[in-house]
């Protein structure tokens, strides 16, 4: 159960429930989980809708390479709703059983594809360490291009504040998940 209840028009202040208003009306995504968080500060969910929109839906990067970035920060964060809810969108866009596994019990990794094995190497030297060595570095950029190596970094960041926001207000899984638990 979230430590707050899920914000309603009622809930903000006066002044801001036009935005509030124009962000439910939009096809954004934000009816539920970390998102919604944001709608607390209307203004500043407005102004992150966008760049949600365009690093989980619209980036360059393929889909597989998004749902793993995606799910390096939840496991880097211990955050159980993102890892949840993207683990099956891993699966489906191709991440393996015995990949997501490994990852969330944070045992040895099996074998898997080089774009995969980058984008681990990436996230978890840049959560372990808050820096990516020159040869991390040279590698993604190498295997994803200027643009790609900036969303991928960007993608993470921002999934990084939305663990934030799921564990600071205890979110915990969505009712629906069939996933195994997170261990944090």
């Amino acid at each position: 159960m979230a430590r707050i209840p899920q914000v309603t028009r009622e809930r903000v202040r006066e002044d801001l429930r036009n935005i509030f208003d124009d962000i439910n009306a939009g096809p954004s995504g934000v009816g539920t989980g970390p998102m919604a968080v944001l709608k607390y500060s209307p203004e500043m969910a407005r102004r992150a809708i966008p760049l949600f929109n365009y690093v989980r839906n619209e980036s360059t990067l393929p889909l597989k390479i998004r749902e793993l970035a995606m799910l390096t920060t939840a496991r880097a964060k211990d955050c159980p709703y993102i890892w949840y809810v993207h683990a099956p969108l891993g699966r489906q866009a191709g991440l393996s059983d015995a990949l997501l596994t490994a990852l969330r019990e944070r045992q040895p990794l099996p074998p898997m594809a080089e774009d995969e094995a980058v984008v681990l190497q990436l996230g978890m030297e840049f959560f372990q360490t808050n820096r990516v060595s020159q040869a991390t570095f040279d590698t993604a950029l190498a295997h994803f291009g200027p643009q790609g190596l900036v969303e991928l970094t960007t993608l993470m960041g921002f999934y990084a504040m939305l663990a934030f926001n799921a564990n600071t207000v205890d979110l915990g899984r969505p009712p629906e998940s069939a996933e195994p638990p997170l261990p944090v």
